[in-house]
């Protein structure tokens, strides 16, 4: 277990309660960066890259500044669903994938 994931999803998970958003958004979209592994239909470059683009923190962050400074609860909801679901992935080992093989990441082997 990483402890970085789950101080990531325990915040996301509170924030996201404090700004009392619906928790049906919540659990419909959790799952829906998982979307990129499509990618890897492709091939595993393509799938890594596609995957690694979709989980990664920085475009989270760059959501959640987005839907403080617009002033949009939607954007903002969507930023810690997102940022809640990389923690999860990271808190269960799931980590960047590296384009050699899928369960090839930088935490470890899957």
């Amino acid at each position: 277990m990483q402890i970085e994931g789950v101080a990531v999803l325990t915040l996301s998970i509170y924030f996201y309660g404090y700004c009392n958003y619906s928790w049906a958004l919540f659990f419909t979209l959790l799952f829906a960066p998982d979307i990129s592994m499509l990618g890897y239909l492709a091939n595993n470059k393509v799938g890594a890259m596609l995957y690694n683009l979709f989980h990664t923190y920085i475009i989270t962050v760059i959501v959640i500044f987005c839907g403080l400074l617009l002033s949009s609860p939607t954007v903002l909801a969507i930023g810690l669903i997102w940022s809640a679901h990389i923690g999860m992935d990271r808190m269960l080992g799931y980590g960047l994938k590296y384009p050699t093989a899928f369960k090839e990441t930088h935490l470890n082997r899957v």
